[in-house]
């Protein structure tokens, strides 16, 4: 068992955008915990009432019109489908940008009585003190055991080298400053790590600046990716799984935890013409963009599809 989450963890990783991943071939994100995936994939199966609460979204501002991209809410919808009918009770939650294109992925699949979908309110809405008084008494309420951050932008380092207007912010790859386009989930993983230890929290991301990579020490994300000083996230996770694409690591999760759990491959679950189906939907209903192009197209991180599901494919052969 051990061989084959190393065989899902290893093709999960693939730098296929190249975005510096592994520029230091000795210290890098790949490099940096090489353990968690194992780890994130053992802590679900091993929960007998697992109840997993993911949060995605990651804003586009260049897009037409600004709106959410589809790396990160096709990940989280494939969560859900792989994890809920093992007996795990699934919330997906998100922002406004976002939330139109996970509720037409959930009813797509059938799944509305299953799979709840959260809003997260506006940045600017009531509740600024929610994360750190009401969030922690909600978990307890849920019986949440676990909590994902997948694609989901996170604050920076507040360092001497960053410049002042930039510290404590939400960027893009870019360096574009989102802050005042996100709600701040941040404050839910901070939450839970002061206040609900009990909860397992993990992040997965692609690029260093995703809620979960305050894991990795600021100075190794700067070395590695472009721009990567200036958009580092500060915010850890318990479990951090660094992917060549988000979603990937949503796949290779479910995956991971469907292996430890013993259940026979599910054909449909792995069917990549019937991921690009939902794909398409959510980005017709959301609507959601390609994040690289800013394009409402049926690509993520700016691939053919065909080399977007390759890993999705491979999957369904590991035993």
């Amino acid at each position: 068992m051990s061989d084959a989450l190393t065989a899902i963890r290893d093709l999960i990783q693939q730098d296929v955008g190249n975005r510096g991943l592994r520029t230091d071939p000795e210290a890098n994100l790949i490099t940096a915990c090489p353990d968690d995936f194992a780890a994130a994939c053992r802590s679900i199966a091993a929960a007998p009432q697992a109840v997993v609460a993911v949060v995605t979204g990651f804003f586009i501002p260049h897009a037409t019109p600004p709106c959410g991209e589809t790396d990160g809410p096709l990940g989280a919808l494939f969560l859900a489908r792989a994890l809920a009918p093992l007996g795990v009770h699934v919330a997906l939650v998100t922002d406004a940008f976002c939330y139109r294109a996970l509720r037409a992925g959930v009813a797509a699949c059938g799944m509305k009585d299953l799979v709840h979908v959260g809003a997260l309110p506006a940045p600017d809405g009531p509740w600024p003190t929610f994360p750190q008084d009401g969030w922690p008494l909600l978990m307890k309420l849920l019986g949440l055991t676990h909590l994902i951050a997948l694609e989901r932008v996170g604050p920076s380092h507040t360092l001497e080298s960053i410049p002042e207007e930039h510290r404590d912010r939400c960027h893009t790859m870019r360096g574009r400053d989102i802050t005042a386009d996100m709600y701040p989930a941040h404050l839910l993983f901070e939450a839970a790590r002061a206040h609900a230890p009990g909860v397992v929290t993990v992040g997965i991301g692609d690029g260093g600046n995703e809620i979960g990579m305050g894991k990795i020490p600021w100075d190794v994300i700067r070395r590695n990716i472009p721009g990567g000083g200036l958009v580092a996230c500060r915010v850890p996770t318990d479990h951090l799984l660094v992917c060549g694409v988000s979603n990937w690591g949503a796949y290779g999760l479910a995956a991971g935890v469907r292996l430890l759990r013993g259940t026979a491959p599910d054909s449909e679950l792995f069917d990549t013409e019937r991921e690009r189906a939902l794909l398409e939907v959510m980005v017709k209903e959301g609507p959601l963009v390609d994040g690289v192009t800013g394009q409402q197209t049926a690509t993520v991180d700016g691939l053919e599809f065909e080399r977007y599901a390759e890993p999705l494919r491979r999957l369904a052969t590991i035993r």
